[in-house]
C-alpha cells in the first residue's frame, strides 16, 4: 500500500474550508488539482455519502479514468472518497478548527494494492504521489484564502 498525509493551516473558520472542499467539491476539485481534466457527478451535484463520480486526469503525461464515491461525509469533520473500480485509492480530508478563524487540514492518499507491473516503481510512485497531494493541498490553502 501506498499512503501519504499531508498537512496545513489555513486562515479560515473550519466552515469556510469544509464547504469549499466538500460541499462545493464538484466546482472546486478540478481547481485545487489541475490533472483533472474532467470530473462528471453521476447521482447529481449533492456531495452525500453514496454520490458518484467520474474523472478524468492526467498525471505526468498518463491518462486515467475513474469512479469513486463518498464513503463517508461527517458535516464540517471529514469527507472520504473511496475508488469503485481499480485502481483501488480513498482520499480522506478531515476538517479541524484551530481557534475561531483558523482551520487545520489534514489530507489523507492511499493507494491500496500496487499491480505487479508497478511494484518496480514503487519508491517514484510514493514520491510522485507525497508531490501530488503536497501541491493540491497548498493550492486548496492557496485558493481559499485568496477567495474567501
Amino acid at each position: 500500500m501506498v499512503r501519504t498525509q499531508v498537512s496545513t493551516e489555513i486562515e479560515r473558520p473550519v466552515a469556510t474550508v469544509f464547504e469549499f472542499v466538500a460541499t462545493e467539491f464538484f466546482d472546486n476539485y478540478p481547481r485545487w488539482s489541475p490533472e483533472v481534466h474532467e470530473l462528471e457527478p453521476l447521482d447529481g451535484d449533492a456531495v452525500q455519502a453514496g454520490t458518484r463520480a467520474r474523472q478524468v486526469r492526467v498525471d505526468r503525461g498518463r491518462r486515467s479514468e475513474t469512479v469513486f464515491r463518498v464513503t463517508d461525509l461527517e458535516a464540517y469533520r471529514r469527507v472520504r472518497f473511496e475508488g469503485v473500480e481499480r485502481p483501488a485509492f480513498a482520499i480522506e480530508y478531515v476538517f479541524e478548527p484551530v481557534g475561531p478563524a483558523r482551520c487545520r487540514l489534514d489530507f489523507t492518499f492511499e493507494l491500496r494494492r500496487l499491480e505487479m507491473y508497478m511494484r518496480p516503481f514503487e519508491r517514484l510512485i510514493r514520491r510522485a504521489v507525497h508531490e501530488g497531494s503536497e501541491h493540491a493541498v497548498a493550492n486548496i490553502k492557496q485558493l481559499i484564502e485568496r477567495e474567501r
